[in-house]
């Protein structure tokens, strides 16, 4: 069972949460030991210096590490929210438009964590003339859909595959992004 797929997933909950867990944390340490430069920890990382895909590893990294150990509500909650805005900083890392970590994008994720009128403004793609870009409104635009599939009361038994693929959709958005900025420097 791979960390991405196979075995029950999230439908499974506590009984694969510990294995799944610690396949992904392995997963993360063998692309940060394959990741060229200078140690994801450094001060420079963390300032976000040194490289993107450093910092970005050394993101997931800190969200794989805080995540609960056990398969309980809350925690998992609290830890889905921080997921959530790590999420959202990577993606506005790799945005054209977020390259200088500008202080309006920044502003913006934070309005978009306490503000509803920023929200809707991003899933109505009217947001955009405060240094966001479309990676990180597409991003939010696909965890707002993630939850209403999921909150959904009447939600059937496709509710957990719909929202898979909407992930799935996000991750090989960034694989694309990530693939041009490769090839653009190569």
């Amino acid at each position: 069972m791979g960390v991405g797929g196979g075995g029950g997933g999230v439908a499974a909950g506590a009984a694969e949460w510990p294995d799944r867990l610690a396949e992904a944390r392995a997963a993360l340490d063998a692309a940060m030991a394959a990741e060229p430069g200078p140690e994801p920890e450094s001060a420079a990382a963390e300032a976000g210096g040194g490289s993107g895909a450093g910092v970005t590893l050394a993101l997931v990294r800190t969200m794989l590490g805080s995540a609960p150990p056990r398969w309980e509500a809350e925690p998992l909650r609290v830890w889905a929210d921080t997921c959530s805005v790590v999420a959202l900083e990577i993606h506005q890392k790799l945005d054209a438009v977020g390259e200088s970590g500008s202080a309006a994008a920044a502003t913006w994720l934070v309005r978009c964590r306490e503000d509803q009128a920023a929200v809707a403004d991003a899933v109505d793609g009217t947001e955009g003339g405060d240094g966001v870009g479309p990676l990180v409104a597409g991003e939010l635009r696909r965890q707002i859909r993630v939850l209403e599939i999921l909150g959904d009361p009447a939600g059937d038994a496709g509710a957990m595959r719909r929202a898979m693929d909407l992930s799935t959709e996000g991750q090989r958005v960034l694989r694309a992004v990530v693939s041009r900025r490769a090839r653009a420097r190569n």
